[in-house]
Order: structure tokens, then sequence, then C-alpha cells
């Protein structure tokens, strides 16, 4: 479906409809906003998930700055150690692990791996902005992909100042199988 195709059903829209998701655009929520889309556009109209994830983006374009954005994890050393020291469990390693979904795409999420009780606990996720705004802009982290570059960067001096191993299993090419850490 085309632009011009998008505005024309948006505009058919029941009023009601348009604002509820528009609520969820203003919100940050986009899996809330393209649900509603093909809950009321599949049957009628054949709108999937695509299509409705291109509406909901033609409205965040729409509302620009009005959008409330999730805050971005801080990969600073201090706010990471931070969050490692309020982990439950002694923390025995720090592990990047690939993940993905169809709104940000491939990330890396920052873990740290405890003992007594055994587990992980999330410390920091690394999307595209973050990688962005932690690396800078000029920054060519080519041909590794700017999240793995600054996951990796953070995730090793954490690890450091924890005296801790790090492991980060395939940071050249996004993979939510890869190996994970085991002692």
């Amino acid at each position: 479906m085309n632009e011009a195709a998008r505005t024309e059903w948006w505009e058919g829209l029941p009023a009601g409809i348009r604002d509820e998701i528009d609520g969820y655009v203003l919100q940050g929520s986009l899996l809330g906003a393209a649900r509603v889309i093909v809950a009321v556009g599949l049957v009628p109209h054949g709108i999937g998930v695509g299509t409705a994830q291109l509406i909901a983006h033609d409205r965040y374009l729409h509302y620009g700055d009005r959008v409330a954005r999730a805050p971005e994890s801080p990969l600073d050393l201090e706010s990471l150690a931070c969050r490692a020291a309020g982990c439950t469990g002694r923390v025995v390693a720090i592990e990047a692990v690939w993940d993905g979904d169809t709104v940000h795409d491939w990330f890396v999420r920052l873990l740290a791996i405890t003992a007594d009780p055994a587990g992980e606990a999330p410390i920091a996720t690394v999307h595209w902005s973050t990688a962005e705004r932690y690396l800078g802009e000029d920054e060519d982290c080519a041909p590794r992909p700017s999240v793995a570059v600054a996951a990796e960067r953070a995730g090793r001096a954490l690890a450091a100042h924890l005296a801790v191993p790090f492991h980060f299993a395939g940071p050249d090419t996004p993979d939510d199988e890869a190996p994970r850490w085991r002692p």
C-alpha cells in the first residue's frame, strides 16, 4: 500500500479509532498502534503487520517530537557498574547477546551473569541510536554493526571494572542463537 493509499485509508477511519491509534503512537507504542490497525484493517482491507507498521510510522512522522520515547540505556561505566551492583547474586561475567524484533531491528543486550543465585540480569540494551550516542556520530565501525561495537566496548569496560570475564559470541554478525557464556 503506497503512501497515498495509506492516507486515504487513515482518513476513512472513524475518529474514535484514529484517536486510539494516535494515543498509542503518542505513547511511543508502535506495537500497540499496529495491533489496532491490523484489527480494524485486516478483514476489510487486507492490512497485515507490515502495512500496519507503515501506517503507524506515518503517524509517528506526523507527530514528530511530540511522541514520548522510551529512554535509552546509559552505557557509561559508572551507570553500568551501579546496575551491576544492584544485581541479586554475585556477578561472575558480563555477556553481550544479540536480540531483535520488527520494531528495533537487531540490537544487543548486556547482561550480568550471576551466581548464588544463578541467573542473569539486564544491564543495558544497545539499539542503533544508543550506539550512535555512545560512540559519536562520526565513528566508523564498518564492517561491524555499531550496536556490536558499542556493546562490546561498554561490556568489556564493565567486565574489567568488575574483574570478571566478558563474553560476546559472534559480535560481527547478528545471531540470536549464538552460544551463550558458560563458566
